[in-house]
């Protein structure tokens, strides 16, 4: 049981930043098929979102091998904001003829899984009713079929127009983590920075929340036991933002961390911490 006090109901995820073996290649990928639109690109770099705000950081290392079986990213998860949005983007990868890996009813939530060229992981997901699963989360959340027929009821039967994209409100929702082993993972985002334990898939998996989400942070250990980060000359993940509503309470986080002897790196206006996988987070007050 962590002895510190919980995250701040307010915490949130940011960008996220994928280091990508062909630049042009992958903001193609995320403009077209994701439906993200480009806000920014200069020195090997691009920041993608939607209107209002930058979800996505892509960082050229030409001739980057794909991404392998090393901790750092399983997926990250863009939320939308309704199940109508969910269907019309499912629509779209139809029309469009998009591969997907996966489509999942997690009780919680409705998903959809595939990668990216480099082989990052993407959800889109939307959330079920938080009145379904508050204070139930270890007890509901599954793996089921997806009912598509059922979704795909959603799109406007009359619609023909071509996809405008993820809507105003997208955001990551969580991000979750191949790690090196799950005990620690557990203690250091529960007992350090404060995220509360929500759910377990056995040994391998946690799935951890602020102010009872059912989980921003996701881990497993299914393709990374044992294992290091990737390093340079793969595509691996950058760093995982989580934004904190204020620098008091980044303040109290990073205190935490050094407290637990983690090391806090300043850069700019980020304090940089890494997880017992060695995975980047970037605690800014937003």
């Amino acid at each position: 049981m962590s002895t510190v006090s919980p995250i701040d109901t307010h915490t949130r995820l940011g960008v996220v930043s994928l280091v990508v073996a062909e630049l042009d290649r992958t903001v193609r990928f995320y403009e077209q098929a994701i439906g993200l639109r480009l806000h920014e690109r200069h020195d090997g770099r691009a920041l993608l979102g939607v209107e209002g705000a930058t979800l996505v950081e892509l960082v050229e290392e030409p001739g980057a091998t794909p991404v392998d079986r090393s901790t750092g990213l399983f997926h990250l998860a863009l939320l939308l904001p309704t199940r109508s949005d969910l269907a019309a983007w499912v629509q779209h990868a139809i029309d469009d003829h998009i591969p997907v890996e996966g489509a999942s009813d997690h009780v919680v939530s409705e998903a959809i899984y595939l990668s990216d060229p480099d082989g990052h992981g993407i959800e889109l997901y939307a959330d079920r009713g938080r009145e379904i699963w508050e204070g139930k989360v270890q007890e509901l959340m599954t793996t089921l079929a997806l009912d598509l027929p059922s979704l795909l009821a959603e799109v406007d039967p009359a619609g023909s127009t071509p996809y405008a994209g993820l809507p105003v409100g997208t955001t990551i929702g969580h991000v979750h983590l191949k790690v090196a082993e799950m005990p620690a993972t557990i203690d250091w985002f529960r007992d350090v920075l404060g995220f509360e334990l929500m759910a377990t898939y056995g040994p391998q998996a946690a799935f951890l929340g602020a102010s009872g989400y059912h989980h921003h942070i996701g881990a497993n250990t299914w393709l990374s036991a044992g294992q290091n980060p990737s390093g340079p000359g793969t595509a691996r993940l950058g760093y995982v933002t989580v934004v904190l509503p204020d620098l008091a309470e980044r303040e109290r986080v990073l205190k935490q961390v050094r407290a637990a002897g983690g090391t806090t790196v300043e850069l700019g206006d980020a304090w940089q911490v890494l997880d017992p996988s060695g995975n980047a987070l970037r605690l800014v007050a937003g």
